[in-house]
Formats: C-alpha cells, structure tokens, sequence
C-alpha cells in the first residue's frame, strides 16, 4: 500500500539521515525488482507446462519463496 505521505517527510532532514533513508529504500527496490523478475521467470515457466496442477505448484512455489 502506497502512503499518501512520503516517508522521506517522517524523517529528520538532515544529510546523514536522509543518506540512510535512500540506502534503505534502494535495498527495498532492489529486493522487490527481483521477487518481481523471480515471479516472471517461475510464470514464464508454469505457462510452458501444460498440465494445470502442476502450472499451479510452480506459481504457489514461486509465490512463497524467500528472497
């Protein structure tokens, strides 16, 4: 869910701060970018198998994995 308030309001301006806000924010699209390029390859994958249980274990497996 997106915050009508960006979180870079919630914290002290001051450089350093701010510095530690954007590493943070950068390591959480980062990780993001690749549950999402992670859920596209397993996607990819479970479309090819044409049995549909099986299309179904792959996108449930690939929905839980940990990153």
């Amino acid at each position: 869910m997106i915050s009508e308030t960006p979180i870079s309001d919630s914290t002290p301006h001051n450089v350093a701060d701010l510095g530690m806000l954007c590493r943070r924010l950068e390591r959480e699209l980062n990780a993001a970018n690749e549950r999402i390029k992670r859920l596209e390859e397993e996607g990819d994958r479970a479309i090819e198998n044409s049995y549909y249980p099986d299309r179904v274990k792959v996108w449930t497996e690939a929905k839980e994995a940990k990153p």
